[in-house]
Order: C-alpha cells, then sequence, then structure tokens
C-alpha cells in the first residue's frame, strides 16, 4: 500500500474516528507504561476504521513501539533496568517475535484467543495475592545456568506470542517476572517495558516486510502512545508499588473478562 493510499484513506476517516484514535492511543499508552495491556485498546479501534485484521496488527505494532520505546527508556533512565543483565532476555525475545509474526500470517489464531482469558485471569490472581519481601525489592537474582534457562525460554515465549497475537504481552511479561526473578512490581515492569520494545520491534520489521502496515494512521498514534506512557511511567515511579499493584491487578482483571467475552460469546 503506497503511502499516498494511506493517506487518502486517513483523510476519508471521520473526525470521530481520528479523535477516538487519538484518545486511544494515549489511554494505551499510559495503561501499557504501568501494567501492559494497551493493545486491547488499540486494536478494537483500528479495526472499527475498517483496515484488514493483518493491517490492523501491523499498525499496532507500529503505533505500541512508539509507547514502549518511551516507556521503557524513562524506566532505564531512573537505573530501573539494566541492560547487561537481561541480554538473553533480548536476543530471545527478538527471535521470538519474529517468529511469532512469520507464522500468524499463516495460521488463524481464533483458537488462541480462547485459551487468553484463562492466563491473563491467573496473572490477575498472581498480582493480588503474590508479596514480595521488602528487603529483596532492589535485588537483581544472582547469574547462573539457571537464570539463563529462564531468560531464553521467557523470552522465546513471550516474544512468539507478541507476535503471533499481542494482547497483554506487557501484563504477562510483568507477572512471570514477578514468579520467576522475584522482582518487586516496579523493577518487573520496567524489564516489561523494555522486553515489550524489544518485541514490538521486531515483530513491526516483520510485519513491515509483509506489507501488512498502515504508516499514516500507525505514526499519528504512535505519537500519542509516546505521550501516555511518559505519563504512564512517570506516575508508576513516583508512585511505586503501592501504585502499580492496584493498576495491574485492575487491568489484567478487565483484560481477562474482555478477552472472555470476545472469545466466548456467541
Amino acid at each position: 500500500m503506497s503511502w499516498i493510499t494511506e493517506f487518502a484513506e486517513f483523510i476519508n476517516l471521520s473526525p470521530s474516528i481520528i479523535g477516538i484514535l487519538i484518545l486511544t492511543a494515549f489511554a494505551a499508552g499510559y495503561i501499557d507504561a504501568i501494567a501492559g495491556g494497551g493493545g486491547l485498546l488499540t486494536v478494537p479501534v483500528l479495526l472499527s476504521s475498517g483496515m484488514s485484521p493483518h493491517v490492523v496488527l501491523g499498525t499496532n505494532k507500529l503505533a505500541a513501539t512508539f509507547g514502549s520505546l518511551m516507556a521503557s527508556y524513562t524506566f532505564y533512565k531512573r537505573q530501573l533496568f539494566s541492560p547487561s543483565f537481561w541480554k538473553l532476555s533480548f536476543i530471545s525475545t527478538a527471535v521470538g517475535a519474529i517468529a511469532g509474526t512469520i507464522i500468524v500470517s499463516f495460521i488463524d489464531a481464533s483458537n488462541l484467543n480462547k485459551i487468553l482469558p484463562i492466563f491473563i485471569g491467573f496473572s490477575a490472581i498472581y498480582a493480588l495475592f503474590n508479596r514480595v519481601k521488602e528487603e529483596d525489592s532492589n535485588q537483581l537474582p544472582t547469574i547462573n545456568s539457571t537464570l539463563k534457562t529462564k531468560q531464553i525460554s521467557q523470552g522465546l515465549t513471550l516474544g512468539f506470542y507478541d507476535g503471533f497475537a499481542g494482547p497483554g504481552t506487557g501484563a504477562f511479561w510483568t507477572v512471570s517476572n514477578l514468579f520467576l526473578y522475584r522482582l518487586n512490581i516496579l523493577l518487573a515492569s520496567g524489564v516489561a517495558r523494555t522486553m515489550n520494545f524489544i518485541s514490538n520491534i521486531f515483530s513491526l520489521f516483520a510485519f513491515i516486510y509483509l506489507g501488512y502496515v498502515n504508516f499514516t494512521i500507525g505514526l499519528l498514534m504512535g505519537g500519542f502512545l509516546m505521550l501516555g506512557s511518559y505519563s504512564g511511567a512517570r506516575s508508576a515511579i513516583k508512585y511505586g508499588n503501592k501504585f502499580i499493584r492496584p493498576v495491574f491487578t485492575i487491568v489484567v482483571s478487565c483484560m481477562a473478562v474482555k478477552l472472555a467475552f470476545d472469545a466466548w460469546s456467541l
């Protein structure tokens, strides 16, 4: 699709749809920076614009990449993420995201959507009842073979999932970080935002190669996602665990309900 065609389609959208795209992008960026799950807001709105499902996924990746970049940079700037410690996660996530994107271009993911509410529901329950000891809150785990295995398997799995489907990836990263590494939720969120950026950008590369991206809409929403992500990340850092935990639990609970309704309703 050429830029001229994309722009023509964009200007033919009603002002109300454009306004909804902008407002949704900001809200999704704010939520995504704290808990993940912003794609559950942006994807339905993009579908309402009339684009095909594959183009919606690709365009959403373009927009989400801007938001996750801003959020991950904000956490990194505040020294809440160590790139050297998570380098295996970087590589594994990138490989998984590319593989997932390529496969989803051939496979119908409707059956996967019926399983998502179960996993996300468990994520909400774990976040609600898990309590990290305060004395361990700022400690990274010891580097050993077990840690490397965890990072590789987590990166491949969640990277693949983000490339293949996407909803709730940030939330899955956060809750799996809590479980696997016993991080506090602020550090877990910092890792989640960065790995979400990695899977977003490598999945985006694959979508661009496959021709499934509307750059005009994606760039517009990406700008407002960045603004929302910056605000959300600063709120998370400023108010800490007591702010992130309830927001995270509410978001993933709503995600579970929405996905269950979409997947199982007649």
